[in-house]
């Protein structure tokens, strides 16, 4: 199983660098046009990731190290350490500053009481989870780890539940579960999602990039969940899934952690290309021993 949790935590890094290049571009026709070699990492196409280059991870991806790098450093999870530290790393982090991000730190700065999150409903926050399975305990400790974590930045119902809900799902691959059985037994404790894990798998036939488009492309969880659970029903190796995901736009690397950390914990192989592209890869490697 330890090696299914490695795999999912560079399941995630990787779709994360992958999906840098198109992030944030939504224009299909722009999409079409883009300067990207899509069989590798490329540069960033969005203003928004000015300054960073292949191999990069945007800033989902940098914060799930940060995670990565917490759980290692003290062998054990601390929200109280995770905080001070993702909060000493974010006050100088020089990369975009989302609104999650930014309003939690207002709400440090103001002494609010935990959880001190941000209301957001990004989707992105449901794919940094998986360092949390490296600790070694109850089903129900990596569950309330998960809590913690999501509260912390994005302290919304929504985000809680949909990261809750990917939580159990990732919990049942890494134990063997096939993906999409895994899927639709989460809607034993989270019969809300029902509606989004249906309409995803049934549109498994559809084109991939018009049925993004068509459940919402962008940052949200309503809209990106759905997207999640198309690609997940695919069935098609990694890298294929990932370049689907990364033509379709939008918010590719929300999806893509996501999708990537499920896929990853199901044993799947994980394009060699691309993890030796990242530029945190040896880091990683060593984190992972």
């Amino acid at each position: 199983m330890q090696e299914r949790i490695k795999n999912a935590i560079l399941g995630g890094f990787v779709s994360d660098a992958y999906t840098l290049g198109a992030h944030w571009v939504y224009d299909p026709e722009q999409l079409e046009k883009l300067p990207i070699d899509w069989q590798v990492l490329n540069d960033p196409e969005a203003m928004w990731h000015k300054g960073k280059s292949a191999g990069d991870f945007t800033h989902y991806g940098d914060q799930m190290l940060l995670l990565l790098e917490s759980i290692i450093e003290e062998q054990h999870f601390s929200l109280e350490r995770f905080e001070r530290y993702w909060e000493t790393n974010m006050r100088e982090y020089n990369g975009y500053i989302d609104g999650a991000t930014r309003n939690t730190l207002e709400n440090i700065d103001s002494a609010q009481t935990l959880p001190r999150g941000s209301g957001s409903q990004d989707l992105s926050i449901c794919g940094r989870i998986a360092p949390l399975l490296l600790i070694e305990e109850l089903d129900s400790q990596f569950l309330s780890q998960v809590k913690d974590v999501v509260s912390m930045t994005h302290n919304s119902t929504l985000a809680l539940d949909a990261s809750a809900y990917f939580a159990q799902v990732l919990l049942d691959v890494v134990k063997g579960s096939p993906v999409k059985e895994a899927l639709l037994r989460g809607l034993e404790s989270f019969p809300e999602f029902e509606l989004w894990v249906k309409e995803g798998l049934s549109s498994v036939k559809d084109d991939t990039s018009e049925s993004i488009r068509k459940f919402g492309p962008a940052c949200g969880i309503d809209g990106g969940f759905t997207g999640v659970i198309h690609l997940l029903a695919l069935e098609d190796n990694f890298e294929i899934t990932m370049i689907k995901n990364a033509q379709a736009g939008g918010d590719s690397s929300a999806r893509g952690m996501i999708v990537g950390m499920i896929l990853g914990a199901s044993g799947m192989t994980l394009p060699d290309q691309w993890l030796e592209q990242m530029h945190h890869f040896t880091h990683i490697k060593e984190l992972l021993k």
